[in-house]
């Protein structure tokens, strides 16, 4: 058996005001045939699980591009074309191949292009004919297109949220692939459309439990696999939204209604799905109100670079500052000019400095503060599940009783390991402010007190039934009370 691997993908919202070009794939480390090599990270998991698999076997492995980007705006047409072109030219080198395994997101648009993974596994398609298996594994915040299902044999999502499982779906898709080569089974796929536009907390109830339902069904009647795409809300694209993703063994009326039951299921229970949020001066005085012991986290949502937000907003910065908080911590904070100030200033020195504030009406005002330059950091990285993320160079300014940390890479905050370069125990600290939405959750729960969900004007603000879709034209939960019958909201 040959099996071909391969990474493209960011996560696109089409929303925010800058590009998705070369440079902020090269951030993330671009390979040409080597990621193996490398450290993995979030992207890069599968494709080491891929190969472990397949030499195992004694299997051929060809090796291609792994390009993946930090989230942020439409994907500049030259740069998707090339990463493109470049996999597909190796494919065509290394034909004839047995199974094509891809990592992406699922989320990807570029000018020319609503539908990137759809456009990638067409001509993939095209390439390695209709007896070769072709997998793809997906973030769950994808859009599961009509192309991408009619285009691959298997696709898998990640089922948690935060994403701490990509390297058991790696193994997932393998198995489901390699069992496809062989002979063993027929994969064969069904979708339903939720009807609905949202973000689902894995961790917690009723997630928790309707994640454990999916996996119970999985191995049992034909049914080889359950996915649940939860949909990226900030892509204005035709299939965006909640959809669920059945692959069972031979069987297409079996996967449609496995899809149907689940989804239905998800929808009735669409309600307690909803999450409580905060506006910042709220959640500081709750903060302030907390019993001392461990941290309150306040998760600044709207600016979660993981999201295509900037992650330089100072809404919840400036509610601290108005309520004269003392004793919290902030970060990351995405702010390269002021990281290059502190650097001149060297650590010890204080001055005056602005912060944040830099990428337009969803980043706020800049702040002005008098800050102390504690210490710096380089090149260093966080814990994400198994893997290691940069997070570029980072800076420790202490103002006004709050220490903001700074970053030169533009990422969320995961762990609470990406502060220790700096020597920073979040623990200790009364309030901790993370810019992440949910994957800050399996590191930082365990520390808190409690964690609320903070929403502010940034570039992914959660006001779903508001957000300016054009492009998809059914009706979704919650804009309307029940799409499936009209009812408004």
């Amino acid at each position: 058996m040959k099996v071909f691997i391969a990474c493209l993908g960011t996560e696109t919202n089409t929303f925010v005001p800058f590009p998705t070009g070369r440079r902020n794939f090269e951030e993330n480390g671009v390979f040409h045939g080597d990621a193996t090599r490398h450290t993995p990270n979030l992207f890069s998991a599968p494709l080491h699980v891929w190969r472990r698999r397949a030499e195992t076997r004694g299997w051929t492995v060809v090796e291609s591009l792994f390009a993946f980007a930090q989230p942020a705006g439409v994907t500049v047409r030259a740069v998707y074309e090339g990463y493109r072109d470049e996999i597909l030219a190796d494919l065509e080198k290394a034909l004839p191949v047995d199974i094509v395994l891809l990592s992406m997101h699922g989320a990807m648009v570029a000018d020319g292009y609503d539908d990137c993974e759809g456009d990638l596994l067409s001509r993939v398609r095209a390439l390695a004919g209709p007896r070769a298996i072709i997998g793809g594994e997906l973030d769950l915040h994808c859009h599961i297109t009509t192309a991408m299902i009619t285009q691959a044999d298997v696709l898998v999502t990640f089922k948690e949220y935060p994403h701490i499982d990509m390297a058991e779906r790696a193994e997932e898709l393998f198995t489901l692939c390699a069992d496809a080569a062989e002979g063993k089974t027929r994969p064969v796929m069904a979708v339903y459309d939720c009807r609905m536009v949202g973000m689902y907390r894995t961790p917690v109830e009723p997630m928790k439990s309707f994640v454990a339902r999916m996996q119970a069904l999985e191995g049992k009647d034909g049914v080889l696999s359950v996915s649940l795409g939860h949909g990226f809300p900030w892509g204005d694209v035709a299939e965006v939204g909640t959809q669920s993703l059945v692959v069972a063994d031979g069987d297409a009326a079996k996967a449609a209604a496995v899809a149907r039951q689940l989804g239905q299921e998800l929808f009735a229970m669409r309600d307690s799905t909803l999450v409580t949020y905060w506006q910042p001066d709220d959640a500081v005085a709750d903060a302030e109100s907390a019993q001392a012991g461990r941290p309150v986290v306040l998760a600044d949502v709207a600016d979660n670079a993981g999201g295509g937000s900037p992650s330089d907003s100072t809404f919840v910065l400036e509610a601290l500052l108005r309520r004269d908080y003392k004793g919290a911590l902030i970060g990351l904070l995405w702010d390269p000019v002021a990281f290059q100030i502190a650097e001149e200033a060297g650590e010890g020195a204080t001055l005056d400095m602005r912060i944040g504030g830099k990428c337009g009406p969803i980043s706020g005002q800049p702040v002005d503060l008098r800050v102390t330059v504690k210490k710096l950091a380089y090149d260093c990285r966080q814990s994400f599940g198994p893997t290691k993320n940069g997070t570029g160079n980072l800076a420790w300014l202490q103002a006004d009783g709050i220490d903001i940390v700074i970053n030169t890479r533009r990422t969320q905050l995961f762990h609470p390991d990406a502060f220790a370069p700096l020597g920073l125990d979040p623990a200790r600290y009364r309030l901790i402010v993370v810019k992440s939405s949910q994957h800050f959750y399996a590191g930082f729960a365990p520390l808190a007190s409690k964690v609320h969900y903070v929403t502010t004007h940034g570039g992914i603000e959660p006001d779903f039934a508001n957000i300016r879709h054009t492009k998809r034209t059914v009706p979704y939960w919650p804009r309307v009370a029940d799409p499936f019958t009209g009812q408004n909201a």
